[in-house]
Parts: structure tokens; sequence; C-alpha cells
């Protein structure tokens, strides 16, 4: 039941004043305080009920996310749980709004003086503002982060690790009028440990030709000798087998994603791996997206052309250390051909992904969300489900701590006119056997993970060069630059090895 009313008639003024300031402090500090105190009991401590149970619940999440990080994650992350979360986020700005107005009256402000009174207001809306504002700004990115979920994640199957590695194919390339990549560029596939998050980045080069397809598929049976100019109308290499799947989608009934179905197959069966999962960046709005996260820096070996090819080179991305490139400079310096080999781009994109990875911290991804998401949306199409949301954010954090290990297919190894399948298959799997040794002991012996760091860990500060005017400024970069390539490499330990300035 409500208290009755105190007579603050018999308080001085600075009394009153002060009361009025504390009743509002009071409910900022601990809503209901001041109902309890001043006013209705069972508001009040219907208001602490509340406020025990989301700390509660806080507390809860914290300690489940200390043992079980990847199912807390998958948890908060589905659409559903964000959606409940919106709505409270709403309620609760209501209800916080509701104790501050109260918490008012109870103040009695027709009984302080004019300028007393008028403080008291001003501070009473502007406390009900920013809680208000600060509540209904964090349902606005949690709604984002639903809208994300739900737009760029399937629902589809789960897939299991296989041998204890996750291997994700991750293809790029320029978006169409009404869909992602038609003719991926850019065909790598991330092998992950399940177990340490340590990757190995497998790079296919876009001209590799004849590629096979597992047996008993459309595309196997199209091609039983493999992916030939003399079966195909356009140029059949590797990079050609998204567009001829999505031009034949008979051959995939009730496949929504041939191009992807089948350039999953060609992969698996060239690298000996069961493809888990695909994800397929639109390159070109891949640059909104490094503009959104702050672009990267890297210590740049030779300097690539900006254009170049069918139309004219505008600018250069000039050679030197701590080179800080925006999305536009990332993404020419990703896929420029002009003055190089394929086989040199596939290392410099190595090494924006390193960069990306190392780089990223999760200050900068919370801060800068609401761009990140909104460019994701543009960019990235995947199959992984939702529900794995979690399982891969949780490997990607542990494979911040360790070095990105990679394999190429490319020459003087591997001819791409006439490829020695089974070599290809052989060195991948050395590739991945040499990165396990290093959680089994290899590194020390110890049988512990190593946990060095690449070479892309500690501060440093960076200078931006601008490839069209040539002018330069400053910026300081939250970690030390990848270094990006002079030559290819075909196997290394370390990504950053394959490319010093």
């Amino acid at each position: 039941m409500p208290q009755e009313k105190p007579d603050l008639r018999t308080l001085r003024e600075p009394v009153r004043f002060k009361r009025a300031l504390t009743l509002l402090l009071m409910t900022l500090v601990l809503p209901g305080s001041a109902q309890i105190v001043a006013g209705s009991r069972k508001a009040g401590r219907w208001a602490w009920r509340v406020v025990a149970g989301l700390v509660a619940i806080v507390i809860f999440l914290i300690l489940l996310g200390l043992v079980w990080r990847s199912g807390t994650i998958n948890f908060l992350a589905r659409p559903g749980t964000l959606r409940l979360v919106q709505v409270l986020l709403i309620v609760l700005a209501v209800g916080w709004a509701a104790l501050f107005v109260d918490a008012y009256r109870l103040g009695q402000p027709l009984m302080l003086e004019r300028n007393h009174r008028l403080t008291t207001s001003i501070l009473d809306g502007v406390m009900i503002f920013v809680v208000v504002f600060a509540l209904i700004y964090a349902s606005v990115i949690v709604n984002t982060q639903r809208d994300f979920v739900a737009s760029v994640f399937g629902s589809g199957q789960k897939s299991k690790a296989e041998k204890g590695r996750y291997n994700v194919l991750l293809m790029g390339g320029d978006s169409g009028a009404d869909r992602i990549g038609t003719r991926p560029d850019s065909v790598t596939v991330a092998s992950v440990d399940a177990d340490t998050g340590r990757t190995v980045l497998i790079g296919l080069p876009r001209n590799l030709a004849k590629v096979p397809f597992p047996a008993g598929t459309a595309m196997a049976k199209q091609f039983p000798d493999g992916f030939k100019w003399n079966k195909c109308a356009a140029e059949c290499l590797l990079n050609a087998v998204y567009t001829y799947a999505a031009n034949h989608k008979n051959l995939f009934p009730g496949d929504p994603n041939p191009g992807e179905t089948a350039t999953m197959q060609a992969v698996s069966e060239v690298t000996g791996l069961k493809l888990n999962y695909y994800v397929l960046i639109d390159l070109a709005g891949f640059r909104d997206l490094l503009n959104a996260v702050g672009g990267i820096t890297l210590d740049i070996g030779k300097r690539v052309p900006i254009g170049g090819g069918s139309s004219p080179i505008k600018g250069y991305i000039e050679a030197g250390k701590n080179q800080h490139l925006d999305g536009y400079h990332a993404l020419w310096f990703a896929r420029s051909r002009a003055e190089s080999s394929d086989y040199e781009r596939m290392a410099r994109q190595k090494c924006v992904m390193s960069a990306m990875l190392n780089q990223l911290s999760p200050s900068t991804v919370l801060t800068k969300f609401q761009g990140i998401a909104s460019a994701s949306k543009e960019v990235v199409k995947t199959s992984i489900p939702a529900g794995e949301l979690g399982t891969f954010t949780d490997l990607a954090l542990d494979a911040k701590k360790l070095p990105v290990s990679s394999f190429s297919a490319v020459p003087p190894l591997i001819h791409t006119g006439d490829p020695d399948f089974a070599l290809i298959k052989t060195k991948v799997a050395e590739a991945i056997a040499k990165s396990e040794s290093l959680d089994k002991g290899g590194s020390g012996g110890d049988g512990k993970t190593s946990t060095t760091p690449s070479s892309t860990s500690k501060p440093s500060s960076s200078s931006t060069k601008s490839s069209n005017t040539g002018s330069n400024s400053t910026k300081k970069p939250s970690k030390k630059p990848t270094s990006s390539p002079t030559t290819p490499a075909t196997g290394v330990d370390d990504v950053a090895s394959i490319c010093k300035a």
C-alpha cells in the first residue's frame, strides 16, 4: 500500500530539494528504491524482483559462457532469443521511465522553490532520456543482430566435423543483377581444427582445368572425364563450374543453389576433403564491410595496380610498411591482376584474410556492429545454419591466438592446365597433418597447443598512402600489420611469412 505522504512543510527548503534529488538518484542506481522509501512499497518490491531476476540471468549467462562459450553464443544468437531480449529491453525502458516519473512525484516538486523545482524537473527529464535512449538503442542493436542472423545464416542441417575438422569453402566473386558471385574468382578452403581453431587455408586457382566431380553426381555424369572444353560452351575452368551449374538447373532438381553445390562437389573431389559449408562473398560489397570495420593494415612488398585488364590503370597501392587500406584499396589489393599472376593474387588474398582474422578485435566488432551487420547482409551468403554461429565464433576467437598455415595448388608444383589431382590431395593432407602436429607436441613436445601469436599481434603505428593522389596521412592500427606478398608460395606454416616486405 502507498505510504502516507510526509509533511515537507516542516523541513527547510535545502532539505526538501536534497530529498527530491536523492529520490531521483536512488531510482537511477536501484530502480524501485525510491518507492520503498517514500512511495508504494509493493511497487518497489516488484521493481527489485525484476532487477534481481535480470542480474541473476546475466550472471548465469556469464558463468555458462565461461564453461560453454559456443553453446551460450548459439543460444543468444537464436532469432527467438533475440526477439525476446528486444521486447524485454523495451518493456524495461517503459517501466524504468515510469519509476522516474513516480520518483519525481514523490519529491513533491510543488513544495520546492521555483529554481529548485526547475532543476529537479530538468534532471528527471535528462535521466529519463538517457536511460530510455540507452535501452531503446540496445533493442535496435539486438534487432539488427536478429535480422542479420535471419538474413545471412540458413536454417539447414548441421554438418558434423570430419576427422575433427570443419572444412568451409570460401568463394569470392562480383555480384550480378540479382545474385552474389556468379563466377567466383577466389576459391579457398578454410580447414579448421574443431578443438583448437587452428586453421589451414587451401587455395585453388580459378583457372584450374579438368576438375573432377564425385562419382554418382549429376556433374560427374555430365563430365565423366573432368570439366573439359569440349563439353561446355564457356571456358571449362574451376571458376566456371558455378556458372555452368546455375545455367543448368535441370541437373539439380529441387536444389535452390546449384552453383554452390556443384562448386563444393568439385572442390571436395580436388582436395579430398569433405566440405561442411560454404561462404559466398560479394567482393564488391566486401569493400563496404572493410570500411565498416575501419580497414586493415599491411606491409606491402610490391606496389599493386588499381584497375588494369579491360580498364585503364587508375593508380597504384604503393609498397611500404604499415600501409592502412580502406575498403576500396583493400579490395583492389585482393583482386588486382594487372602486372602480376593469378597465383600472386591468391597470396595477397590470403594476407587479407589473415589480417582480418588477426586485426578485428571483439571491441571493434561490438562498437561498429551496426555497420558490420548492414554490410554483411549484402556481402555474405552462407550455408552455415544459425545454430552453428556460436560454434564458429568460438573457433574464430581461438584461431586469433594461432598462426594460419597455408597451401596453394599453383605452379611450379601444380600445372593448372593439366593438374595432378593426386598430388594436390597429398599436399593438402600433408599441410593439415603438419598443422595438427603442432597441437600434439610438435611445437615443443609437451602436447599443448601453441599459442604463439602470428606476426600480426603487436601494436604499431601506420601510415596511409593514397594510391590515387600520393598524399600521406597517419593512423594508428590496433594490431601489427600483416605483410603482403612479393611472390606466391605453395605451402607455409604461417601465412604472413609468404609475403615479407
